[in-house]
């Protein structure tokens, strides 16, 4: 593995007005552009295949593999979509990544679309963040004016029109193909797949999706070429990301590091657990994937590892959790969180979701009934699995993997309250209002 710490993408945030075209230009930017309109599409497919670019959207999938599946002969548009829907508990890098850079996503963008044949490419933002939309609104306005973007770009005969556009504000919505149906205009829901968006995705056009991490890693590699992108990481998850560190850290915050370094790696960059405690459990990627525990510190974060561990790599979105916590209390949080932003299309998603809070709720007032365990992991076997999208999936693994490593904290619910048990105060990283509960 290279360094511990590796800035590329992360280089300049610190950087004064780095979101401005001529600062981003003076430090190269639009360089990785030039050299790929000499290339031919298919040239700089394959650069990204070589480079092992897997997608940082939380699935891994190969980009330049991706990028393949446009069918050549389909007499329709191509379109590339940009899945900047940043919604996953815990996950904080497309954001600042955007606020900070944004012209890094947008020359990834350019080459992006080059590279599938797409005329026209759309970067779909999360509703919430409208200070993220206007940046790259900005930033896309200041790349057509320097002629990036538009008609015959610089002089190749290529044309393109970027379009940015203010999402739902829904959490389904990050799920691509209900992205695709948000941006036609209609209510964000999962699709039926196949068609798969590669045939038929956006306006039942061949549409490849990405996500914010992977595009705007792609200038890089043209840059600097394939061999150094592979260089970095392990031998099937290559190159480097940006990890969200949050929870009870001393110095939470994003860490750009290879892929393959450890959570105990990752502890000493950033000082470790805040002063006083020690590491409880954790979530790699977001609260949709099964949490993990301290004796996993030395496990390396990446995709095959984590799959081997039982869980996945996803957001990388690193929720730290120290033995102050109630894990029922979290679970449940999360789980409420899943309920709400449930579309209801799927019945086992909309219900069970539903009861999983229900006997949840129960147990963390410490009014559980024996067997109310057994009924949580019957409800989750009848949820995972059974709906249009990974959504009900996400929801079923953070609460079987907590039963898995803390089945006695469960079971202490049917006669003690969890904030008995743990404090709830104790765990709080702000002062909580009183009307939390005094004792609690």
């Amino acid at each position: 593995m290279a360094d511990p710490i590796t800035p590329v993408l992360t280089a300049d945030w610190g950087t004064e007005r780095a979101w401005q075209r001529q600062v981003y230009e003076r430090r190269g930017g639009y360089g990785a552009l030039r050299k790929a309109l000499q290339l031919t599409p298919e040239e700089v497919i394959e650069k990204v295949k070589a480079a092992g670019l897997r997608g940082r959207g939380g699935a891994g999938f190969p980009t330049g593999v991706k990028w393949s599946f446009i069918p050549k002969d389909n007499p329709n548009p191509t379109y590339l979509v940009v899945n900047a829907d940043e919604s996953e508990p815990g996950t904080c890098k497309d954001i600042p990544l955007m606020m900070a850079t944004p012209h890094t996503l947008v020359e990834g963008v350019i080459i992006a679309a080059y590279a599938i044949g797409a005329a026209h490419a759309f970067i779909y933002v999360r509703g919430e963040v409208l200070q993220v939309t206007r940046r790259l609104q900005a930033a896309v306005a200041a790349a057509r004016t320097a002629g990036y973007i538009g008609t015959d770009i610089l002089g190749s005969g290529y044309d393109l029109q970027v379009t940015v556009h203010s999402g739902a504000g829904a959490y389904i919505c990050g799920e691509e193909t209900a992205l695709l149906d948000s941006l036609e205009g209609r209510r964000g829901q999962p699709r039926l797949r196949p068609p798969f968006p590669a045939v038929a995705g956006l306006y039942a056009c061949p549409t490849v999706i990405n996500n914010v991490e992977s595009i705007s890693s792609v200038p890089s590699i043209i840059a600097n070429g394939e061999q150094w992108f592979a260089a970095m990481g392990t031998e099937k998850s290559n190159g480097m990301t940006i990890y969200s560190l949050s929870g009870h850290l001393a110095n939470p915050g994003q860490v750009e590091a290879p892929m393959g370094i450890t959570l105990r790696q990752l502890l000493q960059l950033t000082g470790g657990v805040r002063q006083g405690h020690r590491l409880k459990f954790w979530t790699p990627g977001g609260s949709s994937t099964p949490i993990l525990t301290a004796e996993h510190l030395d496990l390396p974060l990446d995709y095959e590892s984590m799959a081997g561990a039982g869980t996945m790599l996803g957001t990388k979105a690193l929720q730290i959790f120290d033995e102050t916590t109630s894990v029922v209390r979290s679970t449940l949080r999360w789980i409420e969180f899943y309920k709400h932003e449930s579309c209801g299309k799927c019945t086992p998603c909309r219900e069970g979701t539903w009861w999983l809070v229900q006997v949840l709720m129960r147990i963390e007032a410490g009014q559980g009934e024996e067997g109310d365990v057994e009924k949580l992991l019957d409800l989750c076997e009848n949820i995972g699995g059974r709906s249009f999208c990974a959504l009900a999936d996400g929801a079923v693994g953070c609460l079987t993997s907590a039963i898995r490593h803390f089945r006695e904290e469960f079971e202490a619910g049917y006669h003690t309250p969890a904030w008995e048990l743990f404090p709830y105060r104790r765990s709080a990283l702000f002062e909580l209002p009183e009307r939390v509960g005094g004792a609690r």
